[in-house]
């Protein structure tokens, strides 16, 4: 087994022993941090994905942004390229189960938006190192849409997500931000 994918599964079962009022009072820690952050409040369009547990809770943040007045703009796999393009979300109800059971926007209820017009994106994935480093899921869909974004970055982890090394390759890009429960790591 390859360094990546085995700090991916230790990684993944390390955050499978996390209980749900932990998650809950992590990721809301997370999230408060966030919307007191200067990029957070000069965006106006905020790129994420919709979280799936044990990912850092995203429907709050989803929800907040809306109270607030931005737009929320989320991915959609092209699985056949491996590619992110990211549309408009107004409403939960616009999102489906997709493969891995993850949730996406429905093409036809939402509109896509280009990277350009991404105020904030918020980088997902499975461990980070204090560099900024990222390891993803495995697909490599960040990092190919990443290349094409030339905006700020933040990354949101638990404590158990930021470790002290992770392989990286000539594509992987790092991210300028992460927060966690208990601290703000800038890189950029």
């Amino acid at each position: 087994m390859d360094e990546k994918k085995l700090l991916r599964k230790q990684v993944k079962e390390v955050l499978s022993q996390i209980s749900k009022p932990v998650y809950e009072d992590y990721s809301y820690k997370i999230a408060c941090t966030l919307f007191e952050d200067e990029r957070w409040k000069q965006a106006t369009t905020i790129g994420l994905t919709v979280s799936n547990f044990p990912e850092v809770d995203t429907f709050q943040i989803i929800r907040k942004a809306w109270e607030t007045g931005k737009k929320v703009v989320v991915p959609k796999c092209d699985t056949t390229k491996k590619t992110l393009s990211f549309r408009m979300l107004t409403k939960f109800s616009q999102l489906e189960s997709v493969y891995y059971g993850l949730w996406e926007p429905v093409v036809s209820l939402t509109t896509e938006v280009f990277p350009a017009q991404i105020d904030l994106l918020l980088v997902p994935g499975l461990a980070y190192s204090r560099s900024g480093s990222r390891l993803g899921f495995g697909g490599g869909y960040y990092d190919r849409f990443l290349a094409l974004y030339s905006g700020p970055t933040v990354s949101l982890a638990f404590d158990e997500q930021i470790i002290p090394h992770i392989p990286v390759e000539q594509y992987d890009l790092p991210v300028a931000q992460i927060i966690t429960p208990s601290e703000v790591i800038k890189i950029v």
